[in-house]
């Protein structure tokens, strides 16, 4: 890890201003999350990761980023993962003690997601697909499916929103194939606006290779579209099996589950769409997740604090005894700062929960 004394200095600062008991970094390849977790170790703060994704074991990207997160995670005080399978993908390449892991779904705004089925064109069967178009989402199986599906079925339509260096191949597809009419690209979105083109369909398909939970299917079952998603990682935790297809990653089997879709919806057997979104907002509310996260920052708040010696054995056990300078290194930059810039120097920021109302008194006019 390269120690920037800059973002110490500054982590510190913040962290005594705001008066952080607990520090909580998300993401595997958040250099700042991490530097983040072990400066508030240092400080004797409780940490906590979130972990959104799934992560191989062979290839040697996959083989540094599990070693490091072995480290990080070392002497993190819980981690949380999106779905039981992320739990077991972390647990395994990062070797955390698995009751150190709790599993905490995403939630999705469900005020926002809301069907809409006014903005649907019923001489077309639209397929939305919302993704970033890279081949981890499975964007080669998509370009396979466009063109064959539309040559089966004359009122078919694709509306793809994302973008990424895999955008050319269906740009390609597109006009090899002369469907500019019937495949329409969007481009990047802000995420506001993904509730307008979820609207717009009456079908989302997920082709993604790997997935730990995938928001996207979520956001369109709230909308109240038949989900087609390919069937890897956390996704078959995500929906219950009657709000979705599910498929193996393969183009046959894609274009069997869209094809199940698509008869279903022309025989009319097809969820209530505002039925459908009165689920998502019990299964995936944010007032259910936040009481969740709650419940862990209440957990690690109960544990004792650990000394430099305690955090330098819990980092040894990774096997990278090189570490222990670098956690070493920090903690000696964190006792200069102790010096030059005393924590009695730091002014506290107001919480202003606890900052009483002055009422006017009874004589006094109010404007």
């Amino acid at each position: 890890m390269f120690i920037n004394a800059k973002n110490i200095l500054f982590l510190r600062y913040i962290f005594l201003r705001e008066e952080i008991q607990i520090v909580h970094g998300h993401s595997a390849f958040s250099a700042l999350a991490h530097e983040g977790m072990l400066i508030g170790r240092l400080m004797g703060l409780k940490t906590i990761f979130t972990d959104h994704s799934l992560f191989g074991f062979a290839d040697a990207s996959a083989i540094l980023t599990n070693k490091f997160l072995e480290i990080s995670l070392a002497d993190c005080n819980h981690c949380i993962c999106v779905s039981h399978t992320g739990k077991e993908n972390t647990v395994l390449r990062a070797k955390v003690l698995k009751e150190k892991v709790s599993v905490i779904p995403n939630a999705v705004d469900t005020t926002l997601f809301m069907p809409d089925i006014s903005k649907r064109d019923d001489n077309f069967i639209t397929i939305v697909i919302v993704s970033r178009l890279v081949y981890r989402k499975g964007v080669d199986l998509l370009a396979r499916i466009i063109p064959d599906l539309c040559s089966r079925y004359k009122n078919v339509q694709f509306l793809i929103a994302g973008d990424g260096p895999k955008r050319w191949l269906i740009e390609e597809v597109r006009e090899r194939n002369l469907l500019q009419h019937r495949v329409t690209l969007l481009g990047s979105l802000e995420h506001s606006q993904i509730r307008h083109v979820l609207n717009k369909g009456h079908i989302f398909l997920n082709t993604s290779l790997t997935e730990a939970y995938c928001m996207a299917i979520v956001e369109a079952a709230s909308c109240g579209l038949q989900v087609v998603s390919t069937k890897v990682g956390g996704i078959p935790e995500v929906l219950p099996p009657d709000l979705i297809y599910l498929v193996e990653p393969t183009v046959p089997a894609l274009i069997s589950g869209l094809e199940s879709a698509i008869t279903d919806y022309k025989e009319g057997n097809t969820r209530c769409p505002f039925e459908m979104h009165r689920r998502i907002s019990l299964f995936y509310n944010w007032f259910n997740i936040t009481k969740r996260t709650e419940i862990v920052y209440n957990l690690v708040k109960q544990e004792n604090k650990k000394n430099l010696g305690q955090q330098l054995a819990s980092y040894v056990q990774s096997g990278v005894l090189a570490y222990l300078l670098v956690v070493s290194l920090c903690y000696i930059i964190l006792q200069i700062l102790e010096i030059l810039v005393p924590q009695k120097y730091i002014d506290i920021a107001k919480d202003y929960a606890e900052i009483n109302v002055i009422q006017p008194r009874g004589d006094e006019k109010e404007d």
